[in-house]
């Protein structure tokens, strides 16, 4: 009897210990911003505060358009579409985790003008305007890249092409999405700080944070399974780069302290297709573009005119059309 009193507790007790790792990583509440302007906080960030600010309301100042999708699971999701030029081609774009659209990819905007593209920036499920309350690290949320991917094509017509990007788990998203069949209107993929697999990055967070990982993993694990509905380990950035036949191009901060920049030689190490990786000396996390924007408009548009077919040109900002 004792013995199945033991058994039992330890069965509450390890669902317990899931369900509250599983709120800890995977689980989010939106809650409306008390604030006009969302910015990522730390001293890495803090130095570029005010040109962040600047992206957001030269964005917020431009001609955009609201667009939305269902996702394969029943969910709202939400998007931004910014036109350079009718026709040009465009880059869809996926922020990180716990993020959100104007606050992570306000600057690729800018970005995508200066190389003659148009930008459709979405909030990920469970984050900013679009539904769910679970995040996943790139599983289900790649399947919403499929969907956003059908849904441009349906908008902009068959021969619109197709650029995927994503920081950080945004990252992620389009790697893991690109290591599946995907129509031909995507041409490319760029993916920044993206980390190599949810328990690599689940593993280090843990570290940093006290616990053991590779004890308090396999809880994580499960209260994805239980109460998450995905599994974390279904697929990862590493395995489907092995699987991509697409030009990626990887860029990383070589100071980064949150996805370290090993993961993405990682990933590029893995990537099958053409490739190229750019690594930022002194970058933080999220932070090449701003670290060093004339080295990355340049290797990323040297890269699109040799491996995504497009011409490209770096223009000058006031040449494009903010």
């Amino acid at each position: 009897m004792i013995a199945l009193y033991i058994l039992l507790f330890l069965i509450l007790a390890t669902l317990l210990i899931s369900y509250i790792t599983f709120r800890m990583a995977f689980y989010a509440t939106r809650k409306p911003d008390k604030t006009d302007i969302s910015l990522p906080l730390g001293d890495i960030y803090e130095v570029y505060h005010d040109q962040m600010v600047a992206f957001i309301h030269e964005c917020r100042a431009m001609n955009w358009e609201p667009v939305e999708i269902r996702s394969h699971d029943g969910l709202r999701l939400t998007g931004k579409y910014y036109e350079y030029a009718p026709g040009a081609p465009i880059e869809l774009m996926f922020h990180g985790y716990r993020g959100k659209a104007e606050r992570d990819l306000s600057g690729g905007v800018q970005r995508c003008f200066q190389l003659g593209r148009s930008a459709l920036l979405v909030d990920q499920r469970a984050c900013g305007d679009s539904e769910g309350h679970v995040i996943t690290f790139g599983i289900k949320e790649s399947r919403d890249c499929h969907d956003w991917v059908d849904f441009m094509i349906q908008k902009f017509g068959p021969d619109v092409k197709i650029i995927l990007t994503g920081i950080s788990m945004g990252a992620s998203t389009v790697m893991i999405a690109a290591g599946s069949e995907l129509p031909s209107n995507v041409v490319g993929v760029l993916a920044d700080c993206g980390f190599t697999s949810a328990k690599a990055i689940i593993q280090k967070v843990a570290k940093t944070m006290g616990f053991p990982p590779k004890l308090s993993y396999p809880f994580l694990r499960l209260g994805g399974l239980l109460y998450g509905g995905f599994d974390p380990d279904k697929d990862s950035s590493v395995a489907a780069m092995a699987r991509c036949k697409l030009p990626v191009i990887f860029f990383h901060g070589e100071a980064d302290d949150f996805v370290p920049c090993d993961m993405s030689r990682e990933n590029y190490a893995a990537c099958a297709g053409p490739k190229a990786l750019i690594t930022i000396p002194g970058a933080g996390h999220g932070l090449s573009y701003l670290a060093d924007p004339d080295h990355y408009l340049e290797t990323l548009a040297q890269f699109t005119r040799e491996q995504y077919g497009i011409p490209c040109e770096v223009k000058h900002p006031h040449e494009a059309t903010f």
